[in-house]
């Protein structure tokens, strides 16, 4: 079953999503914006995507500057993830044990 942890508000997700579709495939949607991400699904999103909690979040967000997170810890860079969705990057986009951003959103075809 392929997952997509999409924001309605982000063009780019939007897109990630339609491509989906296109391709005929009907992913869960999970609106993380509104049920949030706990730090458990932030680590194994993590290991999908084979990268650091500092790869995934937002550096160009407001928030970011404001909690002082450009020197902070991989796990406080996860607790703010989870406490602050608007951080995380993207779309993502699971298929088993795959991940991918779709940033472009072809990327996600990788994993499909």
């Amino acid at each position: 079953m392929v997952k997509i942890y999409h924001n309605k508000r982000c063009s780019k997700s939007r897109e990630t999503l339609e491509l989906l579709e296109n391709c005929g495939i009907h992913p869960e949607v999970v609106l993380y914006m509104e049920e949030g991400l706990s730090q458990k699904e932030i680590v194994d999103l993590l290991n999908k995507l084979s990268l650091k909690a500092s790869d995934l979040v937002r550096k160009k967000e407001a928030l970011f500057k404001e909690l002082n997170l450009r020197d902070a810890s991989e796990k406080e860079i996860i607790k703010a993830m989870s406490q602050h969705p608007q951080l995380f990057e993207r779309p993502v986009v699971v298929n088993g044990n795959k991940a991918a951003i779709g940033r472009p959103a072809e990327k996600v075809l990788t994993i499909i």
